[in-house]
C-alpha cells in the first residue's frame, strides 16, 4: 500500500491531483494537510469524492514551524508538495513565508520520513530568460521580476540542495481551468483579460481589428497539469529530474486572443501590427511608460502586478518530460477556449448578476440604503423603487422610517421597513439576519447614514467622543454592514456597494477632521476590499458627495445662501453610481483641491487657514442653542463636503457637467 502526503490539496490543482492518485492505485492512502479553520472545506470537498474513504485530514500549517504536525506524522512514501502562495499580487513578506519558509518545512518532513519529495515550482523560476530554458536549466543568471517569482525560485533551490532527500520537480506554465468542462475556481492570470475581451465583443465580429505583437505565452489546462504530474509521480527511476508541464509551442498572444474572441462573438483581428512589438519595446523605455501602463491596465480592471508576467521571453523546452508521457497530448487552446470562456461567463464573471437586457437594470434588484427616513437616503429609495427595485430602508427612527416606506408604497413601489441603530453590532446582525431570511439576498448595499461634526481641533480637546460617535456610524457602522452581507454576496458572485462619501476627504475643510477621517477610512477600507474581492464579483463605488440641502444642514447659517443641489439631484448620482459601477464619482472641485495639494500644497494651506481663520465656529461649538433637529443624526447626511471657506464661489461648480467632465465620464474607474 501506497501512502501520501500532499499540502494544497484542497486547492484547484491539490484536488485533481489527488483524485488522479486514488484512481491510479485503489490501494493509495492520502493525507492532506489542512488548516483547523479550512476542516469544513475539506470535508465538504472529500463527501463529494468516489474514494473518499481513503482521504484524511492532517490538520496543519504550512507556514507552522514543522507545519504545526507534531512529533508523530503519518508514514508516508511520498510527500506531494503543491501548497504555496500563487497570487502574483502577493506581497515579498507573505509569499516568502508561505513558499520559502513552507517549502523548507516541508523539506524537514520528507527528511525526516524518508519519502521523496515531489515538489511543484513553476516556469516563473525562468525570470526574464531569453531564449530555450531546458529541463535541466535553473539559474542561468536571469532577472526576478516578483515576489512570486522570487520566493518561488528560492524554494526550488532550497528542493535542489537538499542533498539528503529524494526529490522531482515539477515547473507547469500558466494554469487554467479544464479543458474538458471549463472549470476554474478564481480569476487569475489571463483570466483578469477576459472583462476586455467581453467588452469588445459587444463590436462587429467583421471589425478588422489590428493586434499589437505582445509576444508569446505558455498557457495548460488544469487537467493536463494533474494527469501528467501523476503518471511522472508514480513512476520509478526519476528521483533528481526536473519536469516542463507546458504546452510543447509557445502560444502568440495573437492565437489566445483569437480564440478567445471567436468563443466571445467578438472581432478576431486581422493579425498583428508589423513592427508593433519593436515599437512596444522601444516605448517601454520612455520615462514613466510603465506607470502609464500599469495606470492603463488598473482601469481595464487587470492589475497592475499581473499584466507583466503573462507573458514570457523564454521558451521552455519540454521533450525529456513528452517522451515520459506517452499517449497522453497537451489539448491545443483553440480546442478548449470556448469551454473556459462558457464557464467564466456562467460563474466568474464580474457582470453574470447583472439584469438581462430588455428591463431596467435595477429592476427586481433588491437594495439596501441606510439613512433611508430622510434627505439622500428617502430621495434615492424613491428613485430606485421607480425603476423597479425592491428597496429595503434601515434608519433608526421607527415612525419616520415607517411613513418614509408607506410614501413609496404609495406611489406603487416596494419598500419595506427596518428599524436599526448600526452603531449597535447586535442589532446589525439581528437585521442582516431578517433581511436574507426574508429577501434572500441584497444585490446593492447603499452605505448613507452619517454623522458630522463642525468643530476645530483646538475646541475638541476635551470631546473625544466626538471623534468616537462619528468613526462609530460613518466607518465602524457602514464597515459592520459590509463585513455582515459580504459572505452571501461572494456566494451569489455578485454584489454592489455604495459609500456615500464626502468631497470633504478631497478638501480637508478645516473644523471637519472627525467627519472628513471617518470618511476617509471608509474610503481606504473600501479600496483594499474592492481589490481582494474582484474575483468575486463584488465591486465598491465611493461618491465623493458635495454639499447637498438637508434637514441637517439648516441650522448652519453660512450654507443658507449657497446654490446647493437638493436630494433628488444627489439620489439621481446614486443610481448612476448603481447602474455604471464606478470606483469613485468625484466633483470637478474634488478633484482640482487634490490637484492644488499635490502640486501647491503650501497655498492650499494657506488659503485653508486663512478661511478658518475668517469664518467662526458652528453656534453649538460656541455653546449657543442650535434649533432642535427632529431627525436621529447618525440616519442623515449633514454635510457632504463642506464648504466652509469657497462655498460660495466654488458651490456652482460642484455639480455642473462641464465639458471637460463630460469628457472624463467616457474614462474608467472615476467619473464626475
Amino acid at each position: 500500500m501506497v501512502s501520501y502526503i500532499v499540502t494544497g490539496g484542497t486547492g484547484f490543482l491539490g484536488r485533481r491531483v489527488v483524485r488522479e492518485l486514488l484512481a491510479a492505485d485503489p490501494a493509495a492512502i492520502v493525507h492532506v494537510l489542512v488548516r483547523a479553520e479550512s476542516l469544513a472545506k475539506f470535508t465538504a470537498l472529500n463527501a463529494q469524492h468516489p474514494d473518499g474513504d481513503r482521504v484524511f485530514a492532517l490538520v496543519g500549517d504550512l507556514t507552522a514551524e514543522g507545519l504545526g504536525l507534531g512529533d508523530e506524522p503519518p508514514r508516508a512514501d511520498h510527500v506531494l508538495h503543491l501548497g504555496a502562495v500563487y497570487d502574483m499580487t502577493a506581497d515579498e513578506e507573505s509569499a516568502h513565508a508561505a513558499n520559502v519558509n513552507g517549502t523548507r518545512a516541508v523539506i524537514e518532513l520528507a527528511r525526516r520520513l524518508g519519502a521523496v519529495l515531489h515538489h511543484v515550482s513553476s516556469v516563473a523560476v525562468a525570470g526574464d530568460h531569453h531564449g530555450k530554458f531546458f529541463e535541466e536549466d535553473f539559474d542561468l543568471g536571469q532577472n526576478l521580476t516578483s515576489p512570486y517569482h522570487r520566493t518561488k525560485f528560492a524554494a526550488e533551490k532550497l528542493v535542489r540542495e537538499a542533498g539528503d532527500v529524494r526529490w522531482r520537480v515539477y515547473r507547469p506554465a500558466i494554469v487554467v481551468g479544464d479543458s474538458r468542462t471549463g472549470e476554474m475556481d478564481k480569476i487569475d492570470g489571463p483570466y483578469y483579460f477576459f472583462p476586455a475581451i467581453a467588452a469588445l465583443s459587444d463590436l462587429p465580429a467583421e471589425l478588422p481589428l489590428p493586434l499589437p505583437d505582445l509576444g508569446a505565452t505558455n498557457v495548460v489546462p488544469v487537467d493536463y497539469v494533474a494527469e501528467a504530474m501523476v503518471r511522472l509521480v508514480r513512476r520509478p527511476g526519476l528521483d533528481g529530474r526536473t519536469f516542463h508541464l507546458v504546452n510543447p509551442e509557445p502560444q502568440p498572444f495573437g492565437e489566445i486572443y483569437r480564440a478567445l474572441a471567436s468563443a466571445a462573438g467578438g472581432p478576431t483581428g486581422i493579425g498583428t501590427v508589423p513592427g508593433s512589438a519593436f515599437a512596444l519595446r522601444g516605448l517601454g523605455q520612455v520615462p514613466g511608460a510603465h506607470a502609464v501602463r500599469d495606470f492603463l491596465f488598473e482601469q481595464a480592471g487587470i492589475p497592475a502586478e499581473v499584466a507583466p508576467h503573462v507573458g514570457f521571453t523564454a521558451e521552455f523546452v519540454s521533450d525529456s518530460t513528452r517522451a515520459l508521457l506517452p499517449g497522453l497530448v497537451v489539448p491545443a487552446f483553440e480546442t478548449y477556449a470556448a469551454r473556459l470562456w462558457e464557464f467564466w461567463r456562467a460563474n466568474l464573471d464580474p457582470q453574470r448578476g447583472r439584469v438581462e437586457s430588455g428591463a431596467h437594470p435595477l429592476s427586481g434588484r433588491t437594495v439596501l440604503i441606510t439613512g433611508a427616513s430622510s434627505g439622500i437616503g428617502l430621495a434615492t429609495a424613491h428613485a430606485v423603487a421607480r425603476r423597479g427595485a425592491v428597496v429595503l430602508m434601515v434608519a433608526r427612527g421607527v415612525e419616520d422610517l415607517t411613513a418614509a416606506a408607506e410614501s413609496i408604497r404609495a406611489d406603487g413601489g416596494s419598500a419595506f421597513a427596518y428599524p436599526c441603530d448600526i452603531t449597535d453590532a447586535t442589532a446589525v446582525g439581528a437585521l442582516v439576519q431578517t433581511v436574507l431570511t426574508e429577501h434572500g439576498h441584497v444585490d446593492y448595499l447603499v452605505n448613507n447614514a452619517g454623522r458630522s461634526i463642525r468643530r476645530s481641533v483646538a475646541n475638541s480637546v476635551d470631546r473625544m467622543h466626538d471623534f468616537e460617535r462619528t468613526m462609530a456610524v460613518n466607518y465602524f457602522g457602514a464597515v459592520r454592514l459590509i463585513l455582515a452581507l459580504l459572505p452571501s454576496m461572494r456566494e451569489r458572485h455578485f454584489g454592489h456597494i455604495v459609500n456615500i462619501s464626502s468631497i470633504a476627504v478631497q478638501t480637508k475643510v478645516p473644523r471637519f477632521a472627525a467627519y472628513a477621517a471617518s470618511k476617509s477610512a471608509l474610503d481606504n477600507f473600501s479600496d483594499i476590499a474592492a481589490v481582494e474581492n474582484r474575483d468575486a464579483g463584488i465591486t465598491f463605488t465611493s461618491i465623493r458627495m458635495p454639499l447637498v440641502r438637508t434637514p441637517m444642514i439648516a441650522p448652519t447659517e453660512l450654507y443658507r445662501a449657497l446654490p446647493l443641489p437638493d436630494p433628488e439631484r444627489a439620489a439621481g448620482i446614486v443610481v448612476r453610481a448603481l447602474l455604471e459601477r464606478p470606483d469613485r464619482i468625484d466633483t470637478p472641485v474634488g478633484t482640482f483641491s487634490q490637484a492644488v495639494e499635490m502640486f501647491l500644497p503650501s497655498l492650499k494651506r494657506t488659503i485653508m487657514h486663512t478661511g478658518y481663520r475668517l469664518f467662526g465656529e458652528s453656534t453649538a461649538a460656541q455653546g449657543k442653542q442650535e434649533p432642535v433637529i427632529a431627525e436621529p443624526a447618525e440616519t442623515t447626511e449633514p454635510s457632504r463636503g463642506p464648504l466652509t471657506v469657497l462655498g460660495p464661489v466654488l458651490a456652482p461648480l460642484m455639480v455642473v457637467p462641464s465639458p471637460a467632465a463630460r469628457m472624463s465620464r467616457m474614462l474608467p474607474g472615476v467619473h464626475w
